[in-house]
């Protein structure tokens, strides 16, 4: 069981992480769980921090 719940949340950061890649917006996030949410916008946090430090184009 936990091997599941960690799975969901590294599957909502990376789904947050390539949100922040692709420029959109904190406020999509499609997840109302606490837990799926906070790790989405650490994903989306992470991923804008790297476009600005210019890891990215």
């Amino acid at each position: 069981m936990k091997r599941q719940k960690r799975d969901r949340l590294e599957r909502a950061h990376n789904k947050g992480y390539n949100a922040g890649l692709h420029g959109r917006s904190s406020e999509d996030c499609p997840y109302q769980a606490t837990d799926a949410k906070t790790y989405w916008l650490g994903g989306w946090r992470e991923a804008r921090s790297d476009k600005l430090s210019g890891l990215y184009k």
